[in-house]
């Protein structure tokens, strides 16, 4: 759930935009001032958004904006205030806020404009994070996470980040293991510098030591031109070498005096050249067994594992699919050109609660699929059919998707007929106490049919049936008798 701090001086006031907030489905934090916002945001300065009083005793609003923008605090900020003038809404605006109400402001736009400045900050929050990996500048802010199973990981990104050592960063497919890796480079002093990224598992057997070490012209059939190769490329900055684990045993070797030599010799050179690399690598493979079954070089995976990072799945880390989910929706519904606003309740829950087999790249592909087709202002549950289908069954999936009714084939507009309504469509359920004709019936028949019910639904066992119907057996056995039912009874049993 989102938090909103919300920073107001009249207690009041203070309470009532709270409940709104709460009721919008935020997490309101209060501050009776500016100095106390002040001092929760250098505690966490993780807040959606703030909505902030200009007027107040101890510190007014324009000193908390200034005192933002000194300490870099990017959290979104709408004011309000009970005294308007042009000059004060631009320079709130100059300062930073994003919205300006005047008191006192209805609830239904404070709820709006709290929304769109969610949308506005998570938008922001992608361009951002784009360009920091563009310029190689990626730092731990940028990984969405909440889960107390991450913080290992970003401990370990830190500290990784002051060295040159060589990482190996271990996880199931799908789990960001790319991102950890550009974190890495980022926050050290190769920020800037090249990252090369190599898919180990996509590269022919007989082009792996020319992609790797380059080539000179004129070194086999095709060579018409020296090729630097991804070690060369990756010369001062990182050499991201993914799916480590599929590389054959022939170039593991050649892998491995790169790594212990510094130097590569390209196919068709003569003499060795020097190389200035940091090589991150990963796998969604355990390398350890790898080694032990000889499918992986065991000298080779001690050069690798020097500082192991394990990237837990997207099952382990359930707190993330919120966050992500609403990163993911907002830029998602931008590319798209539609306006979702993000997921309901329960289409939230359904996530939560599915195992996620594919990880964070699974997630992404299932709110894009989701927001392309969908129509409506959030995602709902019978968006996601496919995880509906996994998670509750392929029944429960179809009973969501033909709730809609579609036709079979195309049918000519001349041809459609109109829908007959629901109530049109239900059959008329026959009164029991009525007969064909529409007239009462006789007790005895009534009767008769309840006895024989009774009979079958406890399989003839006397004093079952005396217990249910509320009489004696003796009575029991005469209204057999009346009714010529004596030969219903299959058993005695008491």
């Amino acid at each position: 759930m989102t938090r909103v701090l919300i920073v107001d001086d009249d207690p009041v006031q203070l309470r009532l935009t709270a409940e709104v907030a709460r009721r919008a489905g935020f997490a309101p934090v209060t501050a009776n001032g500016g100095d106390e916002a002040l001092r929760l945001l250098r505690a966490d300065p993780g807040y959606g958004a703030m909505i902030l009083d200009l007027v107040m005793p101890d510190t007014d609003g324009m000193a908390v904006l200034e005192a933002m923008a000194r300490n870099g605090t990017s959290v979104p900020v709408i004011v309000q205030t009970a005294h308007s003038s042009l000059d004060t809404v631009v320079s709130a605006m100059r300062q930073g806020a994003v919205d300006f109400f005047v008191k006192p402001v209805a609830p239904e736009r404070l709820i709006v404009s709290l929304r769109n400045v969610m949308k506005l900050g998570e938008l922001e929050t992608i361009v951002r994070t784009e360009r920091a990996r563009r310029a190689g500048t990626l730092g731990l802010a940028d990984i969405v996470t909440g889960s107390p199973n991450m913080h290992r990981v970003l401990t370990l990104c830190q500290k990784a980040a002051k060295s040159p050592i060589p990482v190996l960063i271990e996880g199931e497919t799908g789990t960001g293991k790319e991102l950890i890796a550009r974190v890495i480079q980022g926050m050290g002093d190769r920020a800037t510098r090249p990252f090369v990224a190599v898919n180990c598992a996509a590269i022919p057997a007989n082009l792996i030591e020319s992609t790797l070490f380059g080539h000179k012209k004129g070194a086999f059939t095709g060579a018409v031109a020296d090729h630097p190769g991804k070690f060369a490329e990756a010369h001062g900055g990182t050499l991201f070498l993914d799916e480590i684990g599929e590389l054959p045993l022939d170039a593991q070797a050649k892998l491995l005096r790169a790594l212990q030599e510094g130097e590569i010799e390209p196919v068709g050179s003569t003499r060795p050249e020097r190389v200035n690399v940091r090589v991150i690598s990963a796998t969604n493979r355990r390398m350890l067994s790898l080694a032990q079954s000889g499918e992986f070089r065991e000298d080779l995976y001690y050069r690798l594992n020097v500082f192991p990072i394990y990237l837990p799945p997207l099952r382990d880390r359930l707190e993330d699919i919120e966050p992500l989910a609403k990163l993911f929706v907002a830029r998602f519904a931008a590319e798209a050109g539609k306006r979702i606003a993000g997921l309901s309740a329960p289409a939230l829950e359904l996530l939560q609660g599915y195992d996620w087999p594919g990880n964070i790249r699974q997630l992404e592909n299932v709110l894009y699929r989701a927001i392309v087709l969908s129509d409506g202002g959030y995602l709902e549950i019978a968006d996601f059919p496919q995880i509906v289908a996994q998670a509750r069954g392929r029944e429960e999936s179809l009973k969501l998707t033909s709730a809609v009714p579609l036709p079979s084939a195309p049918v000519h507009i001349d041809s459609a007929r109109p829908q007959r309504s629901h109530v049109e469509m239900q059959e008329a359920i026959p009164d029991r106490f009525l007969d064909a004709k529409g007239e009462v019936r006789q007790l005895e028949t009534l009767e008769r049919e309840l006895i024989e019910f009774a009979l079958k639904r406890h399989g003839g066992h006397m004093s079952k049936v005396a217990r249910a119907l509320g009489i004696g057996r003796s009575t029991l056995y005469r209204k057999l008798r009346e009714y010529g039912l004596e030969g219903a009874v299959q058993s005695d049993a008491a």
